[in-house]
């Protein structure tokens, strides 16, 4: 049996259909026979199972040729032929109509679906084995077309777009508001509020429909409600507005009024529910014109959505962490405070985009005594919020050491041990730079990191000052070295995490020497420079970006406190 099929959704859907129905796996065993085949083939299911079509009715062996040219280009074939089966019947040959269509899962070939008539009843029956191969179509192709990407909207646009109109003439999916981000405003008593995450409609109806709540938007439902219903009792439910029930509450009569002026008269709501948790609900809509939902609809309707639940669920899960891990790290990366009256300072932080986990990317400024002051720029190994955690415990531990009054190497010595006997299981890069504004040098050593860039006021180019780089953080073997740069009021040192320059298929110290081509003028301001940066080299970024430029504001120069050192 194909692995997107599992037995009991294949009985539900077939075991009533009055055409013979089997499966056949790849060497064409039989693994699924319905009532009618056995009827037509003289022999009960087990008779069938793990044998092949040619064991079973050897007197119409000469179909396996047939079968296997199926399986071979995936090209349907419907033939006319007759024979005799076990089945009781006269000595005249019999005469059936089959079809035989090829099976497929990831992208693998898996087997075949068998389908066979009586030519006396074919006439009659055309319309039900459509109806079934249709049904058999859509289930198949669901698991290409639904959860192609891990964001939760979407997703659930996929599958509103997946049943219209194959399906439906109007879909719309709801789901629970996220545990985590903004706070949603509480409905009232009795009422539940859903977020429409995407509304489908066929043709008109598509714009039509948007009255009853665009994707984004909260909706409310009332108890009485098919999808209140339906999630109450996590069952599918079966809504025909077309003879209006009196005694609902005014808030559905008024709903299902407005569905009818649009000729809408049918609604199933299946629950989307995976891992024993709801996430919401499918409200699958027919017009008038459309046929009723039969049995098998709502058969096909709960399989389809027990599928996509899964793609949703994994989004949801994915959407929970990722926003957990933005807002941990938003909240720590707040723009710094300027150290000193006479220091500018401008940061920016770009997440990755929405496919790629949030990373560990961090900065900070801390002022020192005698006017000095030191900034941090760092990158903590991997994604999420395990990442996002991890930073925090870095700059924590950065931010007690930066008041020892070390210099850069030796800060990074102590951030190193603390963090490998702390056991915290994530490396770090790190670029520690300690800028004295009266003496015109900045101190700088790397864990790792990426070289700065140290721009000067007027010049055509920038300097990309190479340093001594030690190992990351968190490793436990030290070797830091501090470099001494020249830095006096004006020039703007320019710090960064590799998201900005890192690309695939470029070697780094490529990427990192086209920053020698920054400049600003005297009059440009760091926000300028950062946007110039952002704008050259953070379009096509696949990782997160953090960027801080500081300089020392020109000025009469400011005596040192005599005790200084």
């Amino acid at each position: 049996m194909p692995s997107s099929f599992d037995p009991p959704t294949v009985a539900a859907l077939l075991d009533g259909n009055p055409a013979g129905v089997a499966v056949l796996d790849a060497n064409l065993r039989y693994t699924y026979v319905n009532p009618a085949l056995e009827r037509l083939n003289g022999l009960r299911a087990g008779a069938h199972i793990g044998h092949t079509f040619s064991e079973v009715l050897p007197e119409l062996r000469g179909q396996a040729a047939v079968l296997r040219g199926v399986l071979r280009d995936g090209e349907p074939r419907e033939q006319t032929i007759s024979g005799r089966t076990w089945a009781a019947s006269s000595a005249e040959p019999r005469f059936w109509r089959a079809t035989y269509h090829r099976l497929e899962t990831g992208g693998s070939v898996c087997g075949l679906m068998v389908i066979v008539v009586e030519i006396s009843d074919i006439a009659r029956q055309r319309a039900e084995l459509e109806e079934a191969r249709g049904h058999v179509a859509l289930l198949s192709t669901a698991a290409v077309r639904i959860g192609t990407t891990l964001d939760m909207d979407t997703t659930c646009r996929e599958l509103a777009e997946f049943v219209v109109p194959a399906f439906a003439d109007v879909a719309a999916v709801d789901v629970f508001p996220p545990e985590v981000g903004h706070p949603v405003r509480r409905a009232e008593p009795g009422v539940l509020r859903l977020r429409r995450a995407a509304l489908r409609g066929e043709g008109p109806l598509d714009e039509q429909v948007q009255r009853f709540g665009h994707p984004g938007e909260y909706v409310d439902f009332a108890a009485d409600s098919a999808v209140t219903r339906c999630l109450a009792e996590n069952e599918p439910v079966l809504d025909d507005w077309k003879d209006h029930q009196r005694g609902r509450s005014a808030f559905t009569s008024e709903r299902i009024i407005a569905s009818q002026a649009l000729g809408l008269r049918e609604a199933l709501v299946v629950p989307l529910t995976a891992r024993g948790r709801q996430i919401g609900s499918l409200s699958l809509v027919r017009a008038e014109g459309s046929s009723a939902f039969t049995d098998q609809d709502v058969v096909v309707a709960r399989e389809l959505a027990g599928r996509a639940a899964v793609d949703l669920d994994h989004a949801r899960r994915y959407d929970r962490e990722h926003s957990i891990a933005l807002e941990l790290q938003g909240s720590l990366l707040a723009e710094p405070r300027g150290p000193h009256p006479h220091v500018e300072i401008a940061t920016r932080y770009l997440p990755a985009e929405r496919g790629v986990l949030v990373g560990g990317d961090w900065f900070d400024v801390v002022p020192l005594r005698d006017g000095r002051h030191l900034k941090a720029m760092g990158d903590v190994m991997g994604h999420g919020v395990e990442a996002a955690v991890a930073m925090s415990h870095y700059r924590s531990l950065l931010r007690l050491l930066a008041g020892d009054d070390l210099p850069p190497h030796l800060i990074l010595e102590q951030l190193d041990e603390m963090v490998e006997r702390s056991g915290l299981d994530r490396a770090a890069t790190c670029l520690l730079a300690v800028v004295d504004r009266f003496g015109g040098v900045c101190e700088v050593a790397s864990a790792g990191h990426l070289p700065p860039v140290f721009i000067d006021p007027g010049e055509a180019g920038a300097r990309i000052v190479p340093v001594e780089s030690g190992p990351p953080l968190g490793t436990g073997f030290g070797g830091y070295r501090t470099t001494s740069v020249p830095c006096g009021p004006g020039t703007v040192l320019f710090m960064y995490t590799d998201g900005l320059v890192e690309r695939r298929g470029e070697d780094i110290d490529v990427s990192v020497g086209r920053l020698a081509s920054l400049t600003l003028p005297r009059t440009g301001t760091l926000e300028d420079l950062l946007d110039q940066v952002l704008d050259r080299f953070g379009g096509d970024a696949e990782d997160d970006i953090a960027v801080l430029a500081s300089r020392i504001r020109e000025g009469p120069p400011v005596l040192r406190r005599p005790d200084a050192t």
